[in-house]
Protein backbone atom coordinates (compact mmCIF):
# COMPACT_ATOMS: atom_id res chain seq x y z
CA UNK A 1 0.00 0.00 0.00
CA UNK A 2 1.59 3.40 -1.05
CA UNK A 3 2.09 6.07 2.01
CA UNK A 4 0.17 8.67 2.77
CA UNK A 5 3.01 11.13 2.22
CA UNK A 6 3.66 9.87 -1.46
CA UNK A 7 0.57 9.55 -2.96
CA UNK A 8 0.68 7.31 -6.31
CA UNK A 9 -1.92 10.07 -8.58
CA UNK A 10 -3.03 9.46 -11.95
CA UNK A 11 -5.14 11.61 -14.65
CA UNK A 12 -5.76 11.97 -17.98
CA UNK A 13 -5.20 15.53 -19.02
CA UNK A 14 -3.37 16.42 -21.88
CA UNK A 15 -2.91 18.88 -24.42
CA UNK A 16 -6.05 17.71 -26.96
CA UNK A 17 -8.87 18.63 -28.05
CA UNK A 18 -10.52 18.07 -24.43
CA UNK A 19 -8.17 20.29 -22.92
CA UNK A 20 -9.08 20.96 -19.02
CA UNK A 21 -12.13 22.58 -20.59
CA UNK A 22 -15.22 21.52 -18.61
CA UNK A 23 -18.98 20.64 -20.60
CA UNK A 24 -20.19 24.04 -21.28
CA UNK A 25 -16.86 25.26 -22.66
CA UNK A 26 -16.75 22.00 -24.99
CA UNK A 27 -20.26 22.52 -25.71
CA UNK A 28 -19.69 25.78 -26.96
CA UNK A 29 -16.55 25.01 -28.95
CA UNK A 30 -18.98 22.58 -30.49
CA UNK A 31 -21.31 24.79 -31.57
CA UNK A 32 -19.12 27.66 -32.93
CA UNK A 33 -17.24 24.78 -34.90
CA UNK A 34 -13.75 25.39 -32.87
CA UNK A 35 -13.97 21.28 -32.50
CA UNK A 36 -15.70 18.45 -33.93
CA UNK A 37 -17.74 15.79 -32.06
CA UNK A 38 -15.72 13.12 -33.24
CA UNK A 39 -12.71 14.90 -32.15
CA UNK A 40 -14.02 15.23 -28.50
CA UNK A 41 -14.84 11.88 -28.94
CA UNK A 42 -11.34 10.03 -30.15
CA UNK A 43 -9.92 12.50 -27.27
CA UNK A 44 -11.62 11.06 -24.34
CA UNK A 45 -11.13 7.38 -25.85
CA UNK A 46 -7.53 7.80 -25.86
CA UNK A 47 -7.93 8.89 -22.58
CA UNK A 48 -10.23 5.83 -21.17
CA UNK A 49 -7.02 3.86 -22.81
CA UNK A 50 -4.37 5.45 -21.12
CA UNK A 51 -5.68 5.39 -17.38
CA UNK A 52 -8.53 3.12 -17.22
CA UNK A 53 -6.01 0.16 -16.64
CA UNK A 54 -5.07 1.96 -13.08
CA UNK A 55 -8.31 3.11 -11.99
CA UNK A 56 -10.86 0.76 -13.17
CA UNK A 57 -13.64 2.97 -13.63
CA UNK A 58 -15.47 1.61 -16.92
CA UNK A 59 -18.04 -1.01 -17.33
CA UNK A 60 -18.05 -1.26 -20.76
CA UNK A 61 -16.81 0.65 -23.37
CA UNK A 62 -19.00 1.55 -26.52
CA UNK A 63 -16.34 3.12 -28.60
CA UNK A 64 -17.41 2.14 -31.89
CA UNK A 65 -20.86 3.75 -31.46
CA UNK A 66 -19.77 6.76 -29.93
CA UNK A 67 -17.47 7.37 -32.84
CA UNK A 68 -20.54 6.83 -35.25
CA UNK A 69 -22.72 9.06 -33.02
CA UNK A 70 -20.15 11.88 -33.15
CA UNK A 71 -19.89 11.64 -36.64
CA UNK A 72 -23.51 12.12 -37.64
CA UNK A 73 -23.44 15.25 -35.21
CA UNK A 74 -20.87 16.54 -37.13
CA UNK A 75 -22.70 15.91 -40.20
CA UNK A 76 -25.34 18.39 -38.46
CA UNK A 77 -26.23 21.96 -39.07
CA UNK A 78 -25.24 23.39 -35.12
CA UNK A 79 -28.48 25.09 -35.01
CA UNK A 80 -29.76 21.59 -35.62
CA UNK A 81 -27.76 19.79 -33.23
CA UNK A 82 -29.88 18.05 -30.39
CA UNK A 83 -29.17 19.42 -26.93
CA UNK A 84 -27.07 22.01 -24.90
CA UNK A 85 -24.23 19.77 -24.81
CA UNK A 86 -23.98 18.29 -27.95
CA UNK A 87 -21.11 16.38 -28.29
CA UNK A 88 -19.56 16.69 -25.04
CA UNK A 89 -18.67 12.48 -24.38
CA UNK A 90 -20.00 11.29 -21.04
CA UNK A 91 -20.29 7.58 -19.93
CA UNK A 92 -23.86 5.85 -17.99
CA UNK A 93 -23.39 4.12 -14.88
CA UNK A 94 -23.85 1.19 -15.47
CA UNK A 95 -27.35 -0.03 -13.31
CA UNK A 96 -29.02 1.73 -15.80
CA UNK A 97 -30.65 0.54 -19.43
CA UNK A 98 -28.76 1.38 -23.11
CA UNK A 99 -30.05 -0.05 -25.55
CA UNK A 100 -27.82 -2.78 -27.22
CA UNK A 101 -25.16 -3.10 -23.76
CA UNK A 102 -25.63 -5.20 -20.93
CA UNK A 103 -26.72 -3.72 -17.79
CA UNK A 104 -24.64 -5.20 -15.02
CA UNK A 105 -25.41 -3.55 -11.50
CA UNK A 106 -21.59 -4.22 -10.00
CA UNK A 107 -22.73 -7.89 -9.65
CA UNK A 108 -21.92 -11.69 -11.11
CA UNK A 109 -25.56 -12.38 -9.85
CA UNK A 110 -26.80 -10.35 -13.12
CA UNK A 111 -26.08 -12.02 -16.83
CA UNK A 112 -25.32 -9.92 -19.57
CA UNK A 113 -28.22 -9.56 -21.16
CA UNK A 114 -28.22 -6.63 -23.94
CA UNK A 115 -30.84 -4.41 -22.95
CA UNK A 116 -33.43 -4.00 -25.55
CA UNK A 117 -34.24 0.07 -24.82
CA UNK A 118 -32.90 2.75 -23.16
CA UNK A 119 -33.98 3.84 -19.44
CA UNK A 120 -36.48 6.70 -18.94
CA UNK A 121 -33.50 9.03 -17.43
CA UNK A 122 -30.48 7.38 -19.80
CA UNK A 123 -32.64 9.36 -22.31
CA UNK A 124 -33.10 12.33 -20.32
CA UNK A 125 -29.49 12.78 -20.32
CA UNK A 126 -28.43 11.37 -23.78
CA UNK A 127 -31.38 13.73 -25.32
CA UNK A 128 -28.94 16.98 -24.28
CA UNK A 129 -26.39 15.33 -26.68
CA UNK A 130 -24.50 14.20 -25.04
CA UNK A 131 -22.05 11.39 -26.40
CA UNK A 132 -22.07 7.97 -24.33
CA UNK A 133 -18.35 5.96 -24.71
CA UNK A 134 -19.73 3.15 -22.15
CA UNK A 135 -20.78 2.01 -18.82
CA UNK A 136 -19.34 2.91 -15.42
CA UNK A 137 -18.62 0.64 -12.74
CA UNK A 138 -20.34 0.80 -9.44
CA UNK A 139 -20.62 -1.97 -6.21
CA UNK A 140 -22.96 -4.17 -6.37
CA UNK A 141 -26.37 -2.71 -6.58
CA UNK A 142 -25.06 0.63 -5.68
CA UNK A 143 -25.76 -0.52 -1.62
CA UNK A 144 -22.18 -0.42 -0.54
CA UNK A 145 -19.89 3.31 0.06
CA UNK A 146 -17.11 2.09 -2.06
CA UNK A 147 -17.05 1.08 -5.78
CA UNK A 148 -15.23 -1.96 -4.62
CA UNK A 149 -16.70 -4.96 -6.24
CA UNK A 150 -16.53 -8.48 -4.58
CA UNK A 151 -16.04 -10.79 -8.23
CA UNK A 152 -13.31 -8.07 -9.46
CA UNK A 153 -11.03 -5.34 -9.98
CA UNK A 154 -11.75 -2.32 -7.08
CA UNK A 155 -12.09 1.38 -8.70
CA UNK A 156 -9.33 3.26 -7.53
CA UNK A 157 -8.98 7.26 -6.55
CA UNK A 158 -7.06 9.13 -8.90
CA UNK A 159 -5.95 11.54 -6.66
CA UNK A 160 -4.57 8.17 -4.75
CA UNK A 161 -4.42 5.23 -6.23
CA UNK A 162 -4.83 3.38 -2.79
CA UNK A 163 -7.56 4.93 -1.95
CA UNK A 164 -11.65 4.83 -2.39
CA UNK A 165 -13.63 6.73 -4.64
CA UNK A 166 -17.01 6.25 -2.72
CA UNK A 167 -19.71 4.83 -4.27
CA UNK A 168 -22.31 3.93 -5.31
CA UNK A 169 -21.48 6.50 -8.57
CA UNK A 170 -17.48 5.70 -8.14
CA UNK A 171 -17.10 4.73 -11.45
CA UNK A 172 -18.20 8.16 -13.22
CA UNK A 173 -16.36 10.05 -10.45
CA UNK A 174 -13.02 8.61 -10.89
CA UNK A 175 -13.22 9.03 -14.40
CA UNK A 176 -14.59 13.02 -14.08
CA UNK A 177 -11.99 13.66 -11.68
CA UNK A 178 -9.46 12.38 -13.68
CA UNK A 179 -9.82 13.97 -17.04
CA UNK A 180 -11.59 11.08 -19.61
CA UNK A 181 -14.82 12.93 -19.26
CA UNK A 182 -16.01 16.01 -18.31
CA UNK A 183 -19.49 14.99 -16.74
CA UNK A 184 -20.95 11.40 -16.09
CA UNK A 185 -23.84 9.90 -15.23
CA UNK A 186 -24.58 9.28 -11.29
CA UNK A 187 -27.57 8.28 -9.04
CA UNK A 188 -28.23 8.30 -5.61
CA UNK A 189 -30.33 6.37 -3.04
CA UNK A 190 -28.32 7.01 -0.03
CA UNK A 191 -25.54 9.45 -1.05
CA UNK A 192 -24.62 7.52 -3.81
CA UNK A 193 -24.12 10.67 -5.91
CA UNK A 194 -22.46 13.64 -3.38
CA UNK A 195 -20.12 10.36 -1.80
CA UNK A 196 -18.08 9.90 -4.65
CA UNK A 197 -18.30 13.56 -5.74
CA UNK A 198 -16.93 14.11 -2.29
CA UNK A 199 -14.15 11.64 -2.20
CA UNK A 200 -12.97 12.58 -5.88
CA UNK A 201 -13.09 16.36 -5.63
CA UNK A 202 -16.28 17.17 -7.91
CA UNK A 203 -19.24 18.64 -7.71
CA UNK A 204 -22.54 16.53 -7.02
CA UNK A 205 -25.99 17.14 -6.70
CA UNK A 206 -29.25 14.91 -5.32
CA UNK A 207 -31.92 16.95 -6.52
CA UNK A 208 -35.44 17.54 -5.14
CA UNK A 209 -37.80 14.09 -5.52
CA UNK A 210 -39.83 14.28 -8.72
CA UNK A 211 -37.30 16.86 -10.08
CA UNK A 212 -36.14 14.56 -13.06
CA UNK A 213 -37.53 11.70 -15.08
CA UNK A 214 -37.57 8.88 -12.73
CA UNK A 215 -36.62 5.08 -13.69
CA UNK A 216 -38.72 2.24 -13.22
CA UNK A 217 -37.25 0.75 -9.99
CA UNK A 218 -38.02 4.39 -8.42
CA UNK A 219 -41.38 3.67 -9.39
CA UNK A 220 -42.13 0.65 -7.42
CA UNK A 221 -40.64 1.45 -3.71
CA UNK A 222 -42.81 2.40 -0.59
CA UNK A 223 -40.55 5.16 -0.44
CA UNK A 224 -38.87 6.44 -3.79
CA UNK A 225 -35.44 7.59 -2.54
CA UNK A 226 -33.80 7.03 -5.69
CA UNK A 227 -32.52 10.04 -7.60
CA UNK A 228 -30.48 10.41 -11.09
CA UNK A 229 -28.05 13.42 -11.87
CA UNK A 230 -24.19 13.66 -12.82
CA UNK A 231 -21.21 14.26 -11.20
CA UNK A 232 -19.22 17.46 -12.73
CA UNK A 233 -15.78 19.46 -12.65
CA UNK A 234 -17.44 22.57 -12.29
CA UNK A 235 -20.39 24.07 -10.74
CA UNK A 236 -22.32 25.49 -13.80
CA UNK A 237 -21.64 21.81 -15.69
CA UNK A 238 -24.30 20.53 -13.04
CA UNK A 239 -26.17 24.25 -13.35
CA UNK A 240 -26.82 23.65 -17.33
CA UNK A 241 -27.77 20.39 -17.07
CA UNK A 242 -30.12 20.32 -14.28
CA UNK A 243 -31.98 23.54 -16.01
CA UNK A 244 -32.17 21.71 -19.13
CA UNK A 245 -33.64 18.56 -18.37
CA UNK A 246 -35.91 20.67 -16.13
CA UNK A 247 -36.84 22.56 -19.31
CA UNK A 248 -37.26 19.19 -20.93
CA UNK A 249 -40.06 17.58 -18.29
CA UNK A 250 -41.13 20.47 -15.90
CA UNK A 251 -42.49 19.23 -12.51
CA UNK A 252 -45.09 20.94 -11.64
CA UNK A 253 -44.78 21.16 -8.32
CA UNK A 254 -41.51 22.74 -8.07
CA UNK A 255 -40.09 25.74 -8.86
CA UNK A 256 -37.83 25.95 -12.15
CA UNK A 257 -33.95 26.28 -12.34
CA UNK A 258 -32.62 29.07 -14.27
CA UNK A 259 -28.99 28.37 -15.90
CA UNK A 260 -26.78 29.85 -13.70
CA UNK A 261 -23.32 31.11 -14.45
CA UNK A 262 -21.88 32.87 -11.47
CA UNK A 263 -23.43 33.69 -7.75
CA UNK A 264 -26.09 35.65 -8.02
CA UNK A 265 -24.71 38.08 -4.24
CA UNK A 266 -27.94 37.28 -2.81
CA UNK A 267 -26.61 36.33 1.09
CA UNK A 268 -28.80 33.64 2.96
CA UNK A 269 -29.56 32.09 6.16
CA UNK A 270 -27.54 28.87 6.64
CA UNK A 271 -27.86 26.17 9.38
CA UNK A 272 -24.64 24.09 10.27
CA UNK A 273 -24.70 20.81 11.28
CA UNK A 274 -21.09 19.15 12.22
CA UNK A 275 -21.89 15.58 13.96
CA UNK A 276 -24.13 13.37 12.29
CA UNK A 277 -27.03 11.97 14.61
CA UNK A 278 -25.87 8.63 14.39
CA UNK A 279 -23.63 9.43 17.65
CA UNK A 280 -20.28 9.29 16.12
CA UNK A 281 -17.95 12.39 15.99
CA UNK A 282 -16.67 13.66 12.48
CA UNK A 283 -12.95 13.36 11.74
CA UNK A 284 -10.99 16.42 12.54
CA UNK A 285 -10.26 17.11 8.59
CA UNK A 286 -13.96 16.68 7.34
CA UNK A 287 -15.06 19.06 10.66
CA UNK A 288 -12.07 21.48 9.75
CA UNK A 289 -13.16 21.54 5.79
CA UNK A 290 -17.08 22.38 6.86
CA UNK A 291 -15.54 25.17 9.54
CA UNK A 292 -13.98 26.43 7.25
CA UNK A 293 -16.44 26.87 4.87
CA UNK A 294 -18.63 28.27 7.32
CA UNK A 295 -16.51 30.90 7.48
CA UNK A 296 -16.13 31.73 4.21
CA UNK A 297 -19.65 31.97 3.95
CA UNK A 298 -19.91 34.89 6.97
CA UNK A 299 -17.31 36.28 4.98
CA UNK A 300 -19.33 36.66 1.81
CA UNK A 301 -22.34 38.05 4.07
CA UNK A 302 -24.28 34.61 4.53
CA UNK A 303 -25.61 34.37 7.77
CA UNK A 304 -24.75 31.00 9.73
CA UNK A 305 -26.07 29.50 12.57
CA UNK A 306 -25.54 26.02 14.10
CA UNK A 307 -28.28 23.72 14.40
CA UNK A 308 -29.79 20.40 15.54
CA UNK A 309 -30.48 17.32 12.95
CA UNK A 310 -33.92 18.51 12.01
CA UNK A 311 -35.30 14.36 12.57
CA UNK A 312 -36.01 11.48 14.79
CA UNK A 313 -33.41 9.63 16.98
CA UNK A 314 -34.57 6.71 15.21
CA UNK A 315 -33.55 7.60 11.96
CA UNK A 316 -30.47 6.27 11.20
CA UNK A 317 -32.06 2.67 12.39
CA UNK A 318 -35.08 3.42 10.37
CA UNK A 319 -33.09 4.40 6.86
CA UNK A 320 -30.54 0.88 7.44
CA UNK A 321 -33.66 -1.12 7.71
CA UNK A 322 -35.14 0.63 4.47
CA UNK A 323 -32.15 -0.05 2.61
CA UNK A 324 -31.92 -3.44 3.83
CA UNK A 325 -35.48 -4.24 2.68
CA UNK A 326 -34.38 -3.12 -0.68
CA UNK A 327 -31.25 -5.54 -0.88
CA UNK A 328 -34.18 -8.52 0.32
CA UNK A 329 -35.75 -7.32 -2.18
CA UNK A 330 -33.56 -7.57 -4.83
CA UNK A 331 -31.87 -10.88 -3.58
CA UNK A 332 -35.56 -12.28 -3.61
CA UNK A 333 -36.69 -10.96 -6.64
CA UNK A 334 -33.61 -9.87 -9.09
CA UNK A 335 -35.52 -12.68 -11.41
CA UNK A 336 -38.00 -10.49 -12.25
CA UNK A 337 -37.03 -7.16 -11.35
CA UNK A 338 -33.48 -7.62 -13.04
CA UNK A 339 -32.92 -10.19 -15.46
CA UNK A 340 -34.44 -13.68 -15.95
CA UNK A 341 -31.08 -15.36 -15.18
CA UNK A 342 -30.25 -13.87 -11.92
CA UNK A 343 -29.03 -16.26 -9.79
CA UNK A 344 -29.26 -14.77 -5.91
CA UNK A 345 -26.45 -17.53 -5.28
CA UNK A 346 -24.07 -15.17 -6.26
CA UNK A 347 -24.77 -11.83 -4.76
CA UNK A 348 -21.84 -10.95 -2.52
CA UNK A 349 -21.64 -11.12 0.94
CA UNK A 350 -23.07 -7.50 2.03
CA UNK A 351 -26.27 -8.41 -0.40
CA UNK A 352 -26.72 -11.16 1.93
CA UNK A 353 -25.65 -9.63 4.83
CA UNK A 354 -28.35 -7.40 4.38
CA UNK A 355 -31.40 -9.11 3.72
CA UNK A 356 -30.79 -11.53 6.42
CA UNK A 357 -30.79 -8.18 8.72
CA UNK A 358 -34.04 -7.25 6.86
CA UNK A 359 -35.42 -10.84 7.75
CA UNK A 360 -34.59 -10.53 11.26
CA UNK A 361 -36.34 -7.25 11.69
CA UNK A 362 -39.03 -7.33 9.20
CA UNK A 363 -41.98 -6.44 11.35
CA UNK A 364 -40.24 -2.96 12.41
CA UNK A 365 -41.44 -2.18 8.26
CA UNK A 366 -44.94 -0.28 8.98
CA UNK A 367 -42.92 1.81 11.69
CA UNK A 368 -40.12 2.61 9.66
CA UNK A 369 -42.19 3.14 6.50
CA UNK A 370 -44.22 5.86 9.12
CA UNK A 371 -41.56 7.34 10.63
CA UNK A 372 -39.50 8.04 7.19
CA UNK A 373 -42.28 9.25 5.76
CA UNK A 374 -42.98 11.50 8.58
CA UNK A 375 -39.01 12.93 8.11
CA UNK A 376 -40.15 15.29 5.14
CA UNK A 377 -42.85 16.95 7.13
CA UNK A 378 -40.38 17.37 10.33
CA UNK A 379 -37.47 18.49 8.03
CA UNK A 380 -39.57 21.16 6.11
CA UNK A 381 -40.72 22.60 9.44
CA UNK A 382 -37.36 22.95 10.57
CA UNK A 383 -36.06 24.68 7.35
CA UNK A 384 -38.96 27.29 7.64
CA UNK A 385 -36.26 29.43 9.08
CA UNK A 386 -33.12 28.46 6.84
CA UNK A 387 -32.24 28.58 3.39
CA UNK A 388 -29.53 25.75 3.13
CA UNK A 389 -27.96 23.37 5.90
CA UNK A 390 -24.28 22.92 5.87
CA UNK A 391 -22.61 19.56 6.86
CA UNK A 392 -20.26 17.22 6.07
CA UNK A 393 -20.74 14.46 3.33
CA UNK A 394 -19.44 11.78 5.02
CA UNK A 395 -18.23 11.24 8.68
CA UNK A 396 -14.86 10.64 7.48
CA UNK A 397 -12.19 11.33 4.65
CA UNK A 398 -12.04 8.53 2.08
CA UNK A 399 -11.04 5.33 3.48
CA UNK A 400 -8.39 3.29 2.04
CA UNK A 401 -9.28 0.69 -0.64
CA UNK A 402 -10.27 -2.78 1.30
CA UNK A 403 -11.64 -0.58 4.33
CA UNK A 404 -15.31 -0.83 2.92
CA UNK A 405 -14.84 -4.62 1.31
CA UNK A 406 -18.10 -6.44 0.62
CA UNK A 407 -16.07 -9.55 1.80
CA UNK A 408 -15.67 -8.11 5.56
CA UNK A 409 -17.73 -10.19 7.97
CA UNK A 410 -20.83 -8.39 7.42
CA UNK A 411 -21.56 -6.90 11.46
CA UNK A 412 -17.35 -5.19 10.59
CA UNK A 413 -18.56 -3.58 7.38
CA UNK A 414 -22.20 -2.48 8.55
CA UNK A 415 -20.75 -1.01 11.59
CA UNK A 416 -18.45 1.14 9.39
CA UNK A 417 -20.57 2.15 6.41
CA UNK A 418 -22.75 3.17 9.56
CA UNK A 419 -20.55 5.62 10.90
CA UNK A 420 -18.98 6.82 7.55
CA UNK A 421 -22.52 7.37 5.86
CA UNK A 422 -24.26 9.65 8.38
CA UNK A 423 -25.09 12.68 6.76
CA UNK A 424 -26.17 11.83 2.97
CA UNK A 425 -29.17 9.89 3.77
CA UNK A 426 -31.68 12.36 5.33
CA UNK A 427 -32.06 14.39 1.63
CA UNK A 428 -33.30 11.07 0.28
CA UNK A 429 -35.89 9.93 2.95
CA UNK A 430 -36.84 13.97 2.32
CA UNK A 431 -36.96 14.25 -0.86
CA UNK A 432 -34.78 17.11 -0.39
CA UNK A 433 -31.94 18.90 -2.84
CA UNK A 434 -28.35 18.25 -1.70
CA UNK A 435 -25.04 19.04 -3.45
CA UNK A 436 -21.59 18.37 -2.47
CA UNK A 437 -18.72 20.51 -3.48
CA UNK A 438 -15.05 20.26 -2.71
CA UNK A 439 -13.60 21.81 0.47
CA UNK A 440 -10.21 21.25 -0.24
CA UNK A 441 -7.59 18.64 0.54
CA UNK A 442 -7.33 16.86 3.60
CA UNK A 443 -3.38 15.90 5.23
CA UNK A 444 -3.70 13.29 3.25
CA UNK A 445 -3.66 15.04 0.07
CA UNK A 446 -7.41 13.93 -0.95
CA UNK A 447 -10.29 15.48 -1.36
CA UNK A 448 -12.73 16.68 0.98
CA UNK A 449 -16.02 17.77 0.24
CA UNK A 450 -19.16 19.50 2.18
CA UNK A 451 -23.11 19.52 1.91
CA UNK A 452 -25.59 21.84 1.26
CA UNK A 453 -28.89 20.91 1.80
CA UNK A 454 -32.14 22.81 0.84
CA UNK A 455 -35.42 23.31 1.00
CA UNK A 456 -38.00 20.97 -1.14
CA UNK A 457 -37.54 22.59 -4.45
CA UNK A 458 -34.52 24.39 -3.70
CA UNK A 459 -31.76 23.75 -6.42
CA UNK A 460 -31.00 27.48 -7.45
CA UNK A 461 -30.33 27.94 -3.70
CA UNK A 462 -27.92 25.62 -3.50
CA UNK A 463 -26.46 26.25 -7.25
CA UNK A 464 -25.95 29.84 -5.78
CA UNK A 465 -23.79 29.12 -2.72
CA UNK A 466 -22.23 26.67 -5.11
CA UNK A 467 -21.38 29.30 -7.39
CA UNK A 468 -20.38 31.12 -4.35
CA UNK A 469 -17.86 28.92 -2.88
CA UNK A 470 -16.22 27.69 -6.25
CA UNK A 471 -15.36 31.67 -6.99
CA UNK A 472 -14.18 32.70 -4.15
CA UNK A 473 -11.79 29.86 -3.41
CA UNK A 474 -11.44 27.78 -6.60
CA UNK A 475 -10.80 23.83 -6.29
CA UNK A 476 -7.76 22.11 -7.03
CA UNK A 477 -7.75 19.92 -9.87
CA UNK A 478 -5.47 16.81 -10.84
CA UNK A 479 -4.17 18.76 -13.73
CA UNK A 480 -2.53 21.68 -11.81
CA UNK A 481 0.98 20.25 -11.06
CA UNK A 482 1.41 22.73 -7.86
CA UNK A 483 -2.24 20.82 -6.64
CA UNK A 484 -0.60 17.68 -4.81
CA UNK A 485 2.45 19.80 -3.46
CA UNK A 486 0.44 22.46 -1.68
CA UNK A 487 -2.37 19.80 -0.81
CA UNK A 488 -0.65 18.97 2.62
CA UNK A 489 -0.54 22.61 3.87
CA UNK A 490 -4.36 23.16 3.12
CA UNK A 491 -5.75 22.36 6.48
CA UNK A 492 -3.15 23.75 8.51
CA UNK A 493 -3.09 27.25 6.38
CA UNK A 494 -6.77 28.12 6.73
CA UNK A 495 -8.30 25.88 9.60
Amino acid sequence: MPEASQPRSVHAFVDDALGTDDATALAQRVRQRQISALELTEAAISRAEAVDAQIGGLATADYDRARELARGLDRQDPDARPGFFSGVPTLLKDNVDLEGLPTGHGSAAVPKTIARSTSPFARQLLDQGFVCLGKSALPEFGFNATTEPAHGAPTRNPWHLGYSTGASSGGSAALVAAGVVPVAHANDGGGSIRIPAACCGLVGMKPSRGRLVANDAARTLPINILNDGIVSRSVRDTAHFLSQADAQSRARDLPPISALEGPSGKTFRIGMVLDSINGHTTDADTRAAVERTARCLERLGHRIEPVAVPVADSFPEDFALYWAFLAFGVRANGHRLLAPGFDKRRVDDLTHGLADHFKRQFYRLPGVLWRLRQSRRDYARAMAGFDAVLTPVLGHTTPEIGYLSPTLPFDTLFARLTRYVGFTPLANATGAPAVAVPAGLSRNRLPVGVQLMGRYGGEQTLLDLAFALEADAPWPQLYQSEALAQAGETLDATS
